[in-house]
């Protein structure tokens, strides 16, 4: 059983050090490239009262998170995928362009991966694979 243990500790270590990279070589590429025209195709609503770069970095990061909503789940109607859908609904996500989809899918899916490989990581840690 120890063998079993070593091997997924090592897959899903590897896991996290992808997604990691996926992470921030994403998100690097949107906000230094990608963000400006992501922001005029998607014209969240928050937008109207301010620019992007006038809002702290969690409300930037919420506004990121709604165009990747959009994009994933653009049916959903319940809780925050919902809200970010009501916000976003003048959006076809089938017309925004591929050079300015993958960087924000990159950033949150990286992320969202990357968490369930750490929490399935420390699972493993604690269960007694890494003895």
């Amino acid at each position: 059983m120890a063998h079993y243990f070593s091997l997924a500790l090592v897959y899903c270590f590897s896991l996290f050090i992808a997604c990691s990279f996926v992470f921030f070589i994403s998100g690097a590429y949107l906000l230094l490239f990608k963000i400006d025209q992501a922001n005029q195709l998607f014209r969240h609503p928050y937008l109207d009262q301010r620019s992007f770069k006038q809002y702290p970095l969690n409300i930037r990061s919420m506004i990121v998170l709604d165009y990747f909503i959009r994009l994933t789940f653009p049916k959903s109607t319940v809780w925050i995928a919902g809200n970010a859908n009501q916000l976003l609904k003048h959006v076809d996500p089938a017309k925004i362009p591929m050079d300015v989809k993958w960087p924000i899918i990159g950033l949150w899916g990286g992320c969202a991966v990357g968490m369930v490989a750490m929490l399935s990581l420390w699972i493993l840690l604690m269960a007694g694979g890494g003895r």
